[in-house]
C-alpha cells in the first residue's frame, strides 16, 4: 500500500482501498490499515493474497455479493486461506440479472415512499440504496459489526465496490465519527477507477449483461447520491447511528468500530 495515497495496488483488483487516514469531527483522523474496501476479489493473485494477509494483516472479508454472484463467480481465493474468516452478508437488493452493478428499476412506491413518481437520477440511486436498508438490515449490522472485529484488518467488498460497498463504508465511516465531506471524498474516490472496474467486470459474463443495459457515464459514483442517502437517514431517522440503533446496533458496536477506525 502507498504510504501517500490510500489506494493498495493489487494485480487481480482495482478499486481497493484504505478507509483510514480521512478526517473526522473531533479534529482526528480514521486509522490506517484496519478496515478496507474492494471491488470483487476473484482475481487476486498469489501475489495480491501475500500483500493482503501477510503484509497488511488482513483477517476479514466480508462479501456483499449476492447468492447468484457467488455461484457464478466463485468464492475467491482467499477463502483458501486458513487466517481468514469470510462474512457472506448478501444485501439482496440486486436491480439485474444477478448484481447490484446499477438497478433496472426500483419501486418508487416500496423504496422511496415520501418522493413523487418519475424519480430524478439522485434519487432512483438513492432508492437503490434503501432497498438494501429496507430488505436486509439485518445484514447492514452484521456487516458493520464484522468490519469492527478486532483480530486483524478487515475488508468489505462486492463486485465493483462501489454501491454495496460505498453504503457500508459510508456507514462505517459515519459511526467513527469521520466528517460528512470525507464520506463524500471517499465514496465518490471510486470515480477514479470507474473504467478500470467497468473494464475488468465486463470480463465477466456474470456483470456483463448488467453494465453493457446502461451507459457507461450512468455508473458514475456522484457526490449528490451518497449527500442524499445520509440526509435521507438524518431527516427521517435522526440519523444514521439512529438507524441502526433501531435495527439492534448497540453502544458497544458503535464502540468497536470507533476503536477500530480512530486514531
Amino acid at each position: 500500500m502507498d504510504e501517500m495515497t490510500r489506494w493498495i495496488d493489487l494485480e487481480g483488483a482495482v478499486n481497493a482501498r484504505d478507509l483510514g487516514g480521512l478526517p473526522t469531527r473531533d479534529g482526528g483522523r480514521t486509522r490506517r490499515g484496519r478496515v478496507f474496501r474492494a471491488d470483487n476479489l476473484q482475481g487476486l493473485t498469489p501475489g495480491d493474497v501475500t500483500l493482503l494477509v501477510d503484509e497488511l494483516g488482513l483477517r476479514h472479508v466480508v462479501d456483499l455479493r449476492s447468492n447468484a454472484e457467488v455461484s457464478l463467480e466463485g468464492p475467491g481465493p482467499l477463502t483458501r486461506v486458513p487466517e481468514v474468516r469470510h462474512h457472506h452478508l448478501t444485501l439482496f437488493a440486486e436491480g439485474g440479472r444477478h448484481t447490484d452493478v446499477e438497478a433496472d428499476a426500483i419501486d418508487g412506491e416500496r423504496v422511496l415512499p415520501w418522493a413523487e413518481r418519475g424519480l430524478d437520477e439522485e434519487l432512483r440511486v438513492t432508492g437503490f440504496y434503501f432497498g438494501y436498508l429496507r430488505d436486509r438490515p439485518d445484514a447492514v449490522v452484521a456487516a458493520l459489526r464484522a468490519m469492527a472485529l478486532g483480530d486483524g484488518a478487515s475488508l468489505v467488498h462486492c463486485a465493483a465496490g462501489k454501491d454495496r460497498t460505498g453504503v457500508l463504508s459510508a456507514l462505517a465511516l459515519e459511526v467513527a465519527g469521520a466528517t460528512r465531506e470525507a464520506i463524500v471524498e471517499d465514496y465518490v474516490a471510486t470515480g477514479e477507477r470507474l473504467e478500470l472496474v467497468l473494464k475488468r467486470l465486463r470480463g465477466s459474463d456474470t456483470y456483463r449483461g448488467d453494465l453493457d443495459s446502461r451507459p457507461a457515464d450512468d455508473h458514475m459514483p456522484r457526490a449528490g447520491y451518497i449527500e442524499q442517502f445520509l440526509g435521507v437517514l438524518d431527516d427521517r431517522f435522526g440519523g444514521p447511528l439512529e438507524w441502526l440503533a433501531g435495527r439492534g446496533w448497540t453502544g458497544a458496536d458503535t464502540e468497536a468500530m470507533r476503536s477500530r477506525l480512530r486514531d
